[in-house]
């Protein structure tokens, strides 16, 4: 009789030992048993190896492919941030351009929304008064939350129970607490002074960006805000999530209830600018419609009350962006921070003189004080020493070490901590643990993409920095792989976008490398052309085999680099077989044309009149270099008007140009 024994296929010469026959009779040697022994802690110890070596190759492909996402991510991010700094400045450069033409001149100033014939006495006033509460009625349908003078802890509470079932509050309660936010907001200095000899402890939020669930969370572990249990919201409290508007009252009413223990820094989308683009506006427009207008206003006007920083127990200083090589506490504790309607606005109010001045009218003490207040909140460390522009955002300043070290020596301080990044844990340390990120937005960009973070200050402790990652309770945990997974498809999926919305301009360069029309190119050249014109810094190396076909030369098949599906949804098939450029074109800057009409909507009606989309389109011509026949432009005016009501709303705007095309019709009469 014989019994088999089985080989582990793992061993390197298994396909040598796949199975051996040994008789049972046989009675094996003490010498022949120790050699089995050694032989299979030889295999077992091979197995191991290989398998190590599996896992390895595995967790790198994965940090890889993460990496690649996340670059991604932050590129395009940033990328919008600074087209909306290029628009402000075009529309200033421009308002200069045709200050000869009275009509332009109207269109433009009403874009920029900020100019105003009434002092700043007289503004605050009719702002009071327009957006007083009593102005709203209270349907009697209405079967939400009530809130009522004096707020306290019970209407907190409340809230915060009503959110979690996704009821939303009313208008007039919203402009209630708006209303005795900014009351209290103008009393503060700049700067607010936070310390931990009473709580012992202070807890610092990062960027929240609308993310009610993530804000729940924190309240959930860590305890909500009390006189007990001091916070600090670091800024970007709005924009980009859905729930902004909750996120923004909950944090208000806890203001409201502890004044001299909840602490609010201004942030970057603390801006109307940066709320036309990144989402707070349309969502207030969606949630309150009729009321929008007075809430919006509202709003801007709470953001130029709000502090710039806070200094816990006089070494720790908290800023929404940073530093900068003139950061000076002397001179921004004495900067008149309501001037500033927004950082990027061209126009602001003096409030010495009820003056209102352009920015390229201020003088060079003005203008350092503007740069005080925009490298606060703008502001991103580097490795290297030195300061100099932001170019990757458009605003702001990079810092480096030295200027970390010459900070922080100036006036005494131990570290700082800021927010204003993403990063992957929730936090980020750099110029040698000196400077602190803290990100609060769990979930960021996709699903997985990063966690969320705060930090709790302690009398005389060290810091403890507190990690967490917000799930509906719906949704089943993601293994690693299904959350990189998750993350690299959304993040490519991004990307291809800008590759539909960019074809034209990318096969126009792609041809221009092939005289002999293969339909291929060199890796180089690929990479150096979409580099140029989709203006990303990526690693396109090690992403080209997810974004385009390569043939067994090792040439790039360019065509390839259009197979999304998101050029369909935006681009009629009929449009694309006669000229794609206007077309892409729009979608290319949908995000900027989106901004530029909501800005001249003025009223916030949700529409816009013929001649305004007219010059729309006219400048949005000028400022991305494609000249725009104004025939054509005035023709397709006349057709999107779908209704044909006389005005037009931005969904008919977008859908119009999408189906029709009128001015390539006319002017091609052949197709």
């Amino acid at each position: 009789m014989f019994a088999e024994r089985w080989i582990c296929f793992c061993c390197p010469h298994a396909h040598k030992l796949q199975r051996s026959i040994v008789p049972v009779e046989q009675v094996p040697s003490k010498k022949s048993s120790k050699s089995r022994v050694k032989k299979k802690s030889d295999i077992t110890l091979s197995s191991v190896i290989i398998i190590q070596s599996w896992f390895r190759r595995r967790q790198a492909l994965f940090e890889i492919r993460r990496k690649a996402a996340w670059t991604i991510y932050q590129n395009i991010e940033y990328a919008g941030e600074q087209d909306q700094l290029k628009l402000y400045n075009f529309f200033l450069d421009l308002m200069q351009a045709v200050a000869k033409d009275p009509r332009e001149a109207l269109v433009i100033a009403k874009v920029l929304r900020r100019s105003s014939s009434l002092s700043a006495t007289a503004e605050e006033l009719e702002l009071t008064e327009s957006t007083s509460p009593e102005t709203v009625n209270i349907e009697p349908s209405y079967k939400g939350l009530h809130v009522q003078l004096p707020i306290n802890k019970g209407h907190f509470e409340a809230l915060i129970l009503g959110f979690q079932r996704g009821e939303s509050l009313h208008a007039r309660y919203v402009l209630l607490i708006l209303h005795e936010v900014r009351r209290i907001l103008k009393r503060l200095p700049n700067i607010n002074v936070v310390s931990t000899h009473q709580s012992t402890c202070v807890t610092v939020i990062g960027d929240l960006h609308g993310n009610l669930s993530d804000l729940l969370l924190i309240f959930h572990k860590n305890g909500l805000p009390s006189n007990e249990n001091p916070y600090i919201f670091n800024g970007d409290i709005v924009d980009r999530g859905s729930q902004s508007i909750e996120l923004f009252i909950l944090i208000s009413v806890a203001f409201i209830v502890y004044p001299t223990n909840v602490y609010l820094n201004r942030g970057n989308h603390e801006d109307h600018v940066l709320n036309l683009r990144y989402g707070f506006m349309k969502e207030i427009l969606r949630k309150y419609k009729s009321h929008a207008t007075k809430l919006l206003h509202l709003f801007e006007n709470i953001y130029r009350w709000l502090p710039v920083a806070s200094l816990i127990d006089d070494h720790i200083f908290v800023t929404h962006g940073g530093i900068s090589d003139i950061t000076d506490m002397t001179k921004i504790n004495r900067i008149q921070r309501s001037q500033y309607v927004s950082i990027l606005s061209p126009s602001f109010v003096i409030p010495e003189t009820d003056e209102q001045v352009q920015i390229n009218s201020l003088s060079n003490d003005q203008l350092l004080e503007w740069r005080q207040m925009l490298d606060l909140l703008w502001s991103d460390p580097k490795q290297e020493n030195g300061c100099e522009p932001n170019t990757y955002r458009g605003g702001g300043c990079y810092w480096g070490p030295d200027i970390t070290d010459q900070v922080l020596k100036k006036h005494n301080w131990s570290l700082i901590i800021r927010s204003h990044e993403c990063k992957e844990e929730g936090f980020d340390y750099c110029h040698g643990k000196k400077v602190l990120t803290i990100f609060s937005a769990s979930n960021y960009y996709a699903a997985g993409s990063n966690r969320g973070a705060y930090v709790k200050i302690f009398k005389n402790q060290p810091l403890a920095i507190v990690q967490f990652l917000a799930t509906k309770n719906t949704v089943k945990p993601l293994t690693l792989w299904e959350r990189v997974s998750h993350v690299e498809e959304q993040a490519l999926r991004n990307l291809m976008e800008k590759f539909s919305a960019n074809q034209s301009r990318l096969m126009k360069e792609f041809r221009l490398k092939d005289p002999h029309q293969s339909g291929r190119i060199a890796i180089n050249e690929w990479c150096d052309i979409v580099t140029h014109v989709l203006e990303l810094q990526l690693p396109w190396r090690t992403l080209k085999s997810r974004l385009v076909d390569i043939d067994s030369n090792g040439l790039i098949v360019y065509e390839s680099s259009f197979r999304s599906r998101e050029l369909q949804c935006c681009i009629n098939s009929q449009v694309i077989n006669r000229r794609q450029s206007l077309c892409q074109t729009i979608y290319r800057n949908k995000d900027l044309l989106e901004t530029v009409f909501r800005a001249i909507d003025k009223d916030n009606s949700g529409v816009i009149s013929m001649q305004e989309f007219t010059d729309v389109c006219v400048f949005l011509g000028n400022h991305n270099g494609s000249k725009f026949d104004e025939k054509q432009m005035t023709d397709l005016a006349k057709s999107i008007d779908l209704d044909k009501n006389g005005v037009i709303d931005f969904n008919e705007f977008l859908e119009a140009f999408r189906i029709v095309d009128i001015g390539l019709r006319t002017s091609n009469p052949t197709t």
